[in-house]
């Protein structure tokens, strides 16, 4: 009889069995004493609110600048307005997330627009504004540029309408309209030669197929006719001013609103309405209207620099920084903060650092079309909207008038 006996079966040895789905709560660090956190203080503020927490007070004021400096310095307005279509639009970066099509849409926007500067932009530029006026009068006679006017863009000092051209760069736009033939084109150019001070064009110098086609192209446009100041005597005045009258009168009429005369007394005008009829067929007093030269897309140009000049003004005209901020603070505002192109900010992007936001996100390139600052900042400038002055400390301020 053979014993198979080992002691793993004998009662007086035992294992300890472990269950497998018992988890051990216990923590190398369970047996430390545990400590309050140290409460630590913050060494610099928040990136949001680091911006309008950092000048809480007014900036020192030293004296105006009158003028901005070009580098280098611009000598005449033949210079500056050939200074100011050049550096209009930043290059397009290299690494600013933009796709092809963007790229070829803003391209396509920036040709065109129109070569052309406002008379504002050229007065920031400038030393003195009646030297200028001079100047640009001269350069008109000799036929070098032509002012343009397009009226009712703007009160007061912050207009628009008034902007300046070069010979060369109208003839070049000339060039690029296909609807207009190389005839037309000449005969445009010389009668502006004949006349270099004249606002208006004559439309007996051209035959109608010709005014039609420069207008479809764009380089003319009518004349807006002023009202006849005597159609306000022939207007009756009633006493329908009333509120009587009005709350009587049926919602939607002229009654409604006090009459005819309440209209003209208000500063209005009131002009009568032409059928289609006489719409398709012109009277000869309008016919005899003057035109205006006018400057293809012009319309596009003014809408981009309206929109420009208020944002750039909305960036300063924020709570809690007395309307006036510090022109490089300003200059990253209008940036979006966008990422460098040193080589700092090339070795944080590299190494997965945040080093700012790529162009393509930001509303200097949406909607903007990479507008330059400096561009912005001449126009509010020379508008009146914006004064520069020297803080002795942080450079430059730009404050609200």
């Amino acid at each position: 009889m053979s014993l198979n006996y080992s002691a793993a079966q004998s009662s007086r040895i035992t294992k300890k069995r472990t269950s497998t789905l018992k988890r051990s709560a216990s923590s190398p660090f369970a047996t430390l004493a545990r400590r309050k956190p140290i409460q630590r203080s913050k060494s610099k503020p928040e990136s949001s609110t680091y911006d309008e927490d950092l000048f809480d007070e007014r900036l020192e004021d030293l004296g105006t600048v009158t003028t901005l400096i070009a580098d280098p310095p611009l000598r005449g307005v033949v210079e500056i307005v050939q200074y100011a279509n050049s550096h209009m639009f930043e290059p397009m970066p290299e690494r600013g997330g933009f796709n092809s099509t963007r790229i070829a849409e803003i391209l396509n926007f920036r040709k065109s627009l129109p070569a052309t500067a406002t008379v504002a932009h050229v007065h920031a530029l400038s030393k003195s504004p009646t030297a200028t006026e001079r100047e640009i009068a001269q350069l008109a006679r000799a036929n070098v540029l032509r002012k343009i006017v397009v009226p009712g863009r703007g009160i007061g000092g912050s207009t628009v309408g008034e902007s300046l051209v070069l010979f060369t760069d109208l003839g070049t736009m000339l060039d690029r309209a296909e609807a207009v033939d190389a005839g037309l084109k000449e005969k445009l150019l010389q009668y502006l030669r004949s006349q270099p001070l004249s606002q208006n064009i004559s439309p007996a110098s051209f035959d109608p197929s010709e005014v039609s086609a420069l207008k479809r192209a764009g380089f003319l446009t009518s004349s807006i006719p002023q009202s006849d100041p005597s159609t306000h005597s022939r207007i009756p005045s009633t006493p329908s001013t009333s509120l009587s009258t009005i709350s009587r009168a049926a919602s939607g009429s002229l009654a409604a609103i006090g009459g005819s005369a309440a209209v003209v007394e208000a500063g209005g005008t009131l002009g009568l309405r032409r059928s289609s009829s006489q719409l398709e067929s012109p009277s000869p007093a309008d016919r005899a209207s003057d035109l205006q030269l006018a400057l293809a897309n012009t319309g596009a140009y003014l809408r981009l620099l309206t929109e420009a000049r208020t944002h750039l003004i909305s960036l300063i005209h924020k709570p809690g920084n007395f309307r006036e901020i510090p022109m490089y603070l300003l200059r990253e505002r209008w940036d979006g903060g966008t990422a460098g192109d040193d080589p700092a900010s090339r070795a944080k992007k590299l190494r997965g650092e945040f080093a700012g936001v790529l162009p393509a996100r930001t509303r200097k390139w949406k909607h903007f079309w990479g507008l330059t600052f400096d561009w912005v900042l001449a126009e509010c400038v020379g508008s009146g909207m914006v004064e520069l002055f020297e803080t002795g400390s942080v450079g430059l301020g730009v404050r609200l008038t």
